[in-house]
C-alpha cells in the first residue's frame, strides 16, 4: 500500500498526461522555431561575424558607440512614446461614440478593413497623399500654399504616425467596444436612476470595468509598435530621412552589410526591451488590480 501510494505521487495522473500531450506540440514548435534560433542569436551576438571567434562583450560596446544605432532607438522610443497614447485615446473616444449606435456589430466589421488592406495598396494611397506632387500638395499650390516636402523633412515621422494610427485603429476600436458591450445595461441604468449623469457613468463605471481592456490594448499597440518597417521601407526606401530611421531600418542594412555580431547584439538588446516593457506593464496593472 505504502509503495502503491509512493508510485502514485511520483507518476502524474492521466489528466496531467493528457494536457501534457497537448501541450508538447505547441512547446516543441516554439522551441524549434523561436527559442532555439533566439539563443543562437544571443551567442552570436558574443562572437565576430567572419571567423565566429568569441568577442565578448565587443558587440555592444560598439552598439553604444554607433550613432545610426542611438537614433534608430531614439526613433523608436519617439514613436512608441507618440502613437501609444493617441492610438489608445482616439480607439476609445471612437469605440465610445459607436457604441451607442443601434446596428453596430456592421460597424464592427468595416473598422477591421485596414487590417486585411494589402501593404502595397496601403502604401500606393499615402504615396499618391504625400508625394510632392500629390494630392495634398495640390491642395497647397491651389491654396497658394507653398508645397511641403513630406518625405523629406521632419513631416515624414508624422506620417508614419498618422499610418500606424489608420492601421491600428481599427482592432483597438473593436477591443473598446466588446469591453463596453460586456458591461450589463441594469448597472447603467441604476446609476442614472439615482442621478447620475452621462460622464459620472462614464468614469465611474465605463472606465473601471475597462481595465482588462486598456492592459490588452495597450501591450499589443506596445508590440505593434515595432512593426511598421514593411510601410516605412516601401513608403521611403532602406534610408529614409532620420526623423523616421528606426530599428527595423537599421537591421535591415546590417543584414544586407553581412553585419551580424552588430544584428544580433541590437536583437538581443531589443528583445530585453520588449520583455522588460511587456513585463512593467504587468506589474503596473497588477499593482493597479491590488488597489
Amino acid at each position: 500500500m505504502r509503495s502503491c501510494a509512493k508510485s502514485s505521487c511520483i507518476w502524474p495522473s492521466k489528466k496531467s498526461l493528457l494536457k501534457l500531450s497537448f501541450l508538447l506540440p505547441s512547446l516543441a514548435g516554439v522551441s524549434v522555431f523561436v527559442l532555439l534560433p533566439f539563443a543562437d542569436v544571443v551567442r552570436r551576438s558574443f562572437t565576430t561575424a567572419v571567423n565566429g571567434q568569441w568577442n565578448g562583450l565587443a558587440g555592444y560596446e560598439l552598439l553604444a558607440g554607433n550613432q545610426a544605432f542611438m537614433l534608430a532607438v531614439k526613433n523608436t522610443l519617439r514613436f512608441t512614446a507618440v502613437c501609444l497614447p493617441i492610438l489608445i485615446g482616439l480607439g476609445l473616444l471612437t469605440a465610445v461614440l459607436l457604441s451607442r449606435l443601434p446596428r453596430i456589430q456592421t460597424l464592427k466589421a468595416c473598422y477591421l478593413l485596414p487590417l486585411a488592406a494589402p501593404a502595397a495598396t496601403v502604401v500606393l494611397v499615402w504615396r499618391i497623399l504625400f508625394a510632392d506632387s500629390g494630392l495634398l500638395n495640390g491642395l497647397l499650390a491651389r491654396l497658394s500654399l507653398a508645397p511641403v516636402r513630406f518625405m523629406e523633412s521632419d513631416a515624414a515621422f508624422w506620417v508614419l504616425v498618422a499610418s500606424y494610427i489608420w492601421k491600428n485603429l481599427g482592432y483597438t476600436v473593436v477591443l473598446w467596444l466588446a469591453g463596453i458591450l460586456s458591461i450589463p445595461e441594469s448597472i447603467l441604468e441604476a446609476a442614472q436612476v439615482d442621478g447620475a449623469s452621462k460622464c459620472q457613468c462614464f468614469y465611474r463605471i465605463i472606465l473601471p470595468n475597462l481595465k482588462p481592456t486598456l492592459y490588452t490594448i495597450t501591450v499589443l499597440s506596445f508590440l505593434n509598435s515595432f512593426k511598421v518597417f514593411r510601410e516605412a521601407y516601401l513608403v521611403a526606401g532602406a534610408y529614409p530621412h532620420e526623423s523616421m530611421y528606426l530599428l527595423q531600418h537599421l537591421f535591415n542594412n546590417w543584414f544586407t552589410g553581412l553585419e551580424f555580431d552588430k544584428m544580433a547584439a541590437a536583437a538581443v538588446c531589443t528583445a530585453l526591451t520588449l520583455g522588460l516593457g511587456s513585463m512593467g506593464l504587468k506589474r503596473l496593472w497588477d499593482r493597479q488590480e491590488s488597489w
